[in-house]
C-alpha cells in the first residue's frame, strides 16, 4: 500500500541527503519526493511516497525520527487529507489536433501554457488519478516531454 509521510525538517545543508540515504540504506523506495520551505524560511516540508505494510511504515517513521534535522513524522494516509500533483505535458501537434488537444486540456481544467507550431505544453493539478487520466488521453497525440513533481499533502482542517 502507498504511504504519503509529511516530514519537517531544519531547513540545512545536507538534511535531504540524510532522509533520502535513510531510505537506500534500509531497501525503501522512495515513489516521489517533493520539498520546499515552508512559511518559516528556517524549515522544510518533505512530502515522501513510498510503499509497504504497516510495519515496514512504522519502522521508516521511527528512523526519520531519529535524524537530528527532522522535527515531526507524520503518515498523512490515516489522517483526513488532500494531496495533489503537477504535470507539465509537452504535446505534438498539427493543425487538424489543435482544437481536439484543447478541449481535453478544458476538461481537465488544464492551462496552456506554452504554443509553438509544432507543440503545445500544458499545466495540469489535480489527484493521481487526473494526472494520469490525462496523460493516457494526450498519449495518441504524441507526448513530447513529460515532468511531474510528484505528490504534496497536507491534513485537511478541523470540521
Amino acid at each position: 500500500m502507498n504511504h504519503t509521510i509529511s516530514v519537517l525538517v531544519e531547513n540545512r545543508l545536507g538534511v535531504l541527503a540524510r532522509v533520502s540515504g535513510l531510505f537506500s540504506g534500509r531497501g525503501y523506495n522512495i515513489d516521489s519526493l517533493c520539498v520546499g520551505e515552508t512559511d518559516d524560511p528556517m524549515i522544510s516540508r518533505m512530502t515522501i511516497v513510498t510503499h509497504g505494510d504497516n510495519k515496514i511504515i512504522e519502522q521508516i517513521e521511527k528512523q526519520l525520527n531519529k535524524l537530528i534535522d527532522v522535527i515531526k513524522v507524520m503518515d498523512v494516509t490515516k489522517e483526513d487529507h488532500v494531496e495533489r500533483e503537477l504535470v507539465l505535458i509537452k504535446v505534438g501537434v498539427d493543425e487538424g489536433q489543435r482544437g481536439k488537444i484543447l478541449e481535453i486540456v478544458e476538461i481537465f481544467r488544464g492551462k496552456v501554457i506554452d504554443v509553438s507550431p509544432k507543440t503545445i505544453t500544458v499545466e495540469i493539478t489535480g489527484d493521481e488519478g487526473k494526472i494520469n487520466g490525462i496523460t493516457e488521453m494526450l498519449k495518441p497525440f504524441g507526448v513530447k516531454e513529460l515532468v511531474r513533481t510528484g505528490k504534496v499533502a497536507v491534513v485537511r482542517g478541523e470540521k
